[in-house]
């Protein structure tokens, strides 16, 4: 198979996909940041991957020698202002049967119990600033209808998502500090929070003291994922 890899960034889904198609298959990865196809690059290196390439560009808007079999995304479609006209764009770069599969995240899902605040507050924070930053954070449960708007057959769908517990919360932990460091600076210049209220340097073992003296239950965002076929 032939797959296009759309907003590939660092190459994750990208060699993930390369894996399934094998040797006798081919995986494009596309984006639009240099610096995120540097890393794709030197990633595929790394792993002497001869059937992967990467191309910088917007998908949606480039053209390609051939027709593909599949097209992926993953954490894409939050960050389009019309996530249904991208689908339909880069769905006309497959031939007719093909697969077309996303992933999104759907920050709603996100709780805890008994209630665990310094977790739910950073939550509330990349929620916050994601919203700021015009990013849908609910695209994983509109994948359906912007797949269906988009001109697709309706889209089966999954959705899964991690849950810690006490002192082996610190993978759904992760999935809270991790993104608050990489939002830092946006969380700060559009006002979310203070450099002082969020303490990075601190925020992962306060949450995870936090959850551990309160037995707290969490849940992680939702991850759904939803393919069709053209």
């Amino acid at each position: 198979m032939r797959v296009l890899d759309v907003g590939c960034g660092a190459g994750d889904t990208t060699f993930l996909v390369a894996g399934i198609v094998g040797e006798t298959g081919e995986v494009v990865g596309v984006d639009r940041a240099p610096a995120a196809l540097m890393a794709a690059r030197a990633g595929a290196n790394r792993r002497s991957l001869r059937n992967v390439s990467f191309v910088e560009g917007d998908a949606a808007d480039m053209t390609f020698d051939r027709p593909f079999d599949a097209v992926t995304g993953r954490y894409v479609l939050l960050f389009q202002r019309d996530p249904a006209a991208m689908l339909r764009k880069v769905a006309a770069h497959v031939r007719p049967g093909a697969s077309i599969v996303f992933h999104e995240l759907d920050w709603d899902g996100s709780r805890s119990s008994p209630p665990a605040p310094i977790y739910d507050t950073g939550t509330r924070w990349i929620v916050e600033t994601f919203r700021l930053m015009d990013a849908e954070t609910s695209m994983g449960l509109k994948l359906y209808a912007t797949f269906v708007d988009a001109g697709l057959t309706a889209p089966s769908m999954r959705l899964e998502a991690v849950v810690g517990a006490g002192a082996n919360g610190t993978d759904a932990v992760g999935l809270v500090a991790d993104p608050l460091g990489t939002l830092y600076a946006d969380t700060i210049s559009l006002g979310v929070a203070t450099a002082a209220e969020m303490g990075m340097e601190t925020l992962a073992r306060r949450m995870q003291d936090e959850v551990t003296a309160n037995n707290s239950v969490l849940v992680a965002r939702s991850e759904v994922g939803a393919w069709s076929h053209v």
